[in-house]
Order: C-alpha cells, then structure tokens, then sequence
C-alpha cells in the first residue's frame, strides 16, 4: 500500500511540474497574431485608487498591443474589490490618462472571476462584432483563460502577458493546476 501511494505522489508531483512547465511556456508565448479586442483581466486595486503594480503590468502591455496596431480596442474586466473600487473603471481611467479614446474601452466590472469574464466577454460578441481576441492576464493564467474561451467556441484567441513575476506566482501556478482540470476538461 505504501508503494502505491509514493508512486501516486510522484506521478501527481510529475504532472504537476510539466503542466506548470506547459502553460508558463504557453504564458510568455506570443504569436505576434493581430485581434479585434484585449481582453485585460483585472486584479487588485490599491486602497488609494492606483493599480496595483501586477494590474498596472497587465494594462501596460495591452497598450503596447494597441500602439502596435495589433488590436483595435480594449474590454477590461473586473470586479468589486475589497479596497472599495470597481477594477474596470480604474482600468479604464488608466487608459483614458494614456491617451486611448474613451469609445474604444468597454467595461465589464462584473468580471469578479475568470469564467466570468468569458462569459460576459461572449455576451458582448454580437454587439461588438468581434472574431478575435487577445486575452492580457499573468503568464499563469493565459492558458486556462484560453481553454475557457475555446471551450465556449471563441476560435481566434490569443494571448499576451507582462514579463513580470511575483513570489506569489508559485501559489497562483498551483491554483492554475487545480482550476485548469476542474473548469476546462
């Protein structure tokens, strides 16, 4: 018996370490691929109304995919934060003060999860006449994102993420195994 359980250790030890190896490669992976929209995921706002510097890295490189002309507008989603501020409307005032006209921003701030957001970002496809789509979060959190997204048969989905990392990303990739099978499989 306590063979089956130091073999079960070491398989689930070893899947484990490929997976993260797999969506941390597929994370900084970007196909240089042109979309309609960047999805920005949001995270924490600061109790002062300032990005945090994890989102504030997120909306840096979504402005750097509209300044090379690879995508035409920005949905930023997010939610109600302890701190007391709706994510997406300080993502889009983050915007707004980088010279990004307020018509191409469109703001979900009931993007309070990752299924979320997919969900009222597809919601948004008919109005917004979208085919494609670049999904701006941490390296960690691209490849589910993604899987959601295809799952729900969005085709064009593409990924980008700020090169920056946190020592909280090791429990963030942990909780990216566990979400990655229970919500895209």
């Amino acid at each position: 018996m306590k063979s089956i359980i130091k073999k079960s250790i070491y398989i689930l030890l070893i899947w484990l370490i490929v997976h993260t190896i797999i969506i941390s490669i597929d994370g900084f992976s970007d196909s240089g691929k042109n979309a309609d929209y960047a999805v920005v995921l949001g995270n924490k706002v600061n109790t002062d109304g300032t990005l945090s510097t994890r989102l504030e890295k997120r909306m840096k490189c979504a402005l750097d995919l509209y300044e090379s002309g690879r995508i035409k507008g920005f949905i930023v989603s997010g939610g109600f934060g302890q701190e007391g501020y709706y994510e997406g409307d300080k993502m889009r005032e983050y915007l707004l003060k980088h010279g990004i006209p307020d018509s191409l921003i469109i703001v979900d701030n009931d993007g309070i999860n990752t299924r979320n957001t997919v969900k009222n970002t597809l919601d948004m496809q008919d109005s917004l006449h979208y085919n494609s789509l670049i999904v701006v979060s941490q390296y960690f959190h691209i490849t589910r994102t993604k899987a959601l997204f295809r799952k729900a048969g969005l085709k064009n989905i593409y990924g980008a993420s700020p090169l920056y990392f946190e020592l909280r990303d090791f429990h963030s990739l942990l909780r990216e195994f566990a979400a990655f099978y229970t919500q895209c499989l």
